[in-house]
C-alpha cells in the first residue's frame, strides 16, 4: 500500500515501495491524459510520478491561472484540482472553465471536508471531491470513473421514481417526503439503479459501476446490499419499488 506522507500543512500520497501506484480493483486506467493543478509542489511531484506509473501521462500546473490557460488550451481526459490555489482559486477555475465551454470532468482535493463544502464544489461544476488526507488508490479509481464518463456527461442532480428522490449533491434520499438514511455503499447501489430506472441491472453491471470491480468475487455482497437497500427504501410503503427479475439482476420502477 502506498504511505501518507505529511508536507508542513497538507497530505501527499506516495507511490508504492515496489515502484508502481497502487492500482484501483479496475486497473485500466492506461491511454489516459490528465492535468494536476496544485501548489504544493512536492505533492504535485509525487502525484505526477504514481499517476505516470499507472499509465496516465500527468500535466502539472502550480497556480489557478496556470491551471486554467491548460486547461482551456489543452484536451485532457480529467482534471485534478485542489480548492486553495494562489493567483486564481480552485472553484473559480472550474466555474470559468464551464463558463467556456469546457467539460473536462473535474475532481477536486480539498482538506475542506464537510457536507457543505463539498456541495458547493460540485455545484461549481465539479464533477468528483476528495477530501484530504486520502489514499492514492482511491483518488486513482476516481480519476479512472471519471475518464470513463468523458464525452457523455451526466447532468441531472435529482433523480426521480415515483415518490422516490436522490439528490447526488446533498446525498439525501426522500420517498413520499421522508428521508431515508442510507451508508455510502447504499447510496452509490441507488444512485446506480435510479439512473437506469425502468431498465434490467445485472451483477456485472452493479460489480463494475458500484463496486468497481472488474471480475466476480464469488460472494453475496450485492445480494445482502440490496436486501438491506429494499428494507430501507420499501420500509413503511404498500408500494414495491425495487425488484428482483429472477435469473437477470434488479430494477428500480414505479408501478403507481
Amino acid at each position: 500500500m502506498g504511505e501518507k506522507m505529511t508536507t508542513g500543512s497538507q497530505h501527499v500520497i506516495e507511490p508504492s515501495e515496489s515502484g508502481c501506484a497502487e492500482a484501483g480493483p479496475a486497473g485500466n486506467v492506461t491511454h489516459m491524459k490528465i492535468l494536476i493543478i496544485e501548489d504544493d509542489l512536492e505533492a504535485a511531484a509525487y502525484l505526477t510520478k504514481a499517476f505516470r506509473e499507472a499509465g496516465i501521462v500527468a500535466d502539472h500546473a502550480s497556480d489557478g491561472e496556470s491551471g486554467l490557460f491548460m486547461g482551456t488550451e489543452n484536451t485532457y481526459d480529467v482534471i485534478v484540482i485542489d480548492r486553495m490555489l494562489p493567483r486564481r482559486d480552485g472553484l473559480s477555475v472550474i466555474s470559468e472553465l464551464r463558463r467556456k465551454a469546457v467539460h473536462t470532468p473535474v475532481l477536486i482535493l480539498s482538506a475542506l471536508g464537510q457536507v457543505d463544502d463539498r456541495v458547493t464544489g460540485l455545484r461549481a461544476g465539479g464533477d468528483d471531491y476528495l477530501p484530504k488526507p486520502y489514499a492514492f488508490s482511491e483518488l486513482l479509481a476516481r480519476v479512472e470513473v471519471l475518464g470513463r464518463r468523458k464525452g457523455s456527461p451526466d447532468q441531472d442532480v435529482l433523480y426521480r421514481v415515483g415518490d422516490l428522490e436522490l439528490d447526488r449533491l446533498s446525498h439525501e434520499v426522500r420517498r413520499g417526503g421522508k428521508e431515508i438514511l442510507l451508508q455510502p455503499r447504499e447510496f452509490r447501489l441507488l444512485e446506480y439503479l435510479m439512473k437506469n430506472a425502468g431498465q434490467v441491472v445485472t451483477r456485472t453491471m452493479l460489480l463494475e459501476n458500484v463496486w468497481d470491480y472488474h471480475f466476480d468475487p464469488q460472494t453475496n455482497v450485492i445480494d445482502v446490499h440490496v436486501s438491506r437497500l429494499r428494507s430501507k427504501i420499501e420500509k413503511d410503503f404498500n408500494q414495491p419499488i425495487l425488484k428482483t427479475i429472477r435469473g437477470a439482476g434488479y430494477m428500480i420502477k414505479d408501478e403507481g
